[in-house]
């Protein structure tokens, strides 16, 4: 009879068990440097996604922020798992649509 601890996988390690996130190489889809086709394309293949943390870095906030936006509806974001993606286009579109002129 098997027990349910060993059927689950609980005596392999995490780092060897497979992650849905990664190729059988190891490393993620995200932003890899070989894409094929030009910077003009905006396909799937050319969407860099950006963390919260990635967000709040380059708007020079604090993630609180970032997470008041994307639930608030200013600027769009992807939820994979628990975390959320913005996409890069989306952030360089709301602070292009951010600045005001001086007077």
């Amino acid at each position: 009879m098997v027990s349910r601890s060993e059927s689950s996988g609980a005596d392999t390690p995490r780092s060897e068990r497979s992650r849905p996130h990664e190729s059988a190489s190891g490393s993620t889809r995200r932003g890899s440097p070989g894409a094929s086709g030009s910077p003009s394309e905006s396909g799937p293949a050319q969407l860099k996604l950006l963390t919260v943390a990635e967000v709040a870095g380059l708007m020079r906030v604090s993630k609180m922020t970032v997470y008041r936006l994307v639930h608030g509806g200013g600027l769009p974001a992807v939820r994979i798992g628990r975390s959320f993606r913005v996409p890069e286009q989306a952030v360089n579109q709301y602070l292009r649509d951010s600045f005001v002129a001086a007077s």
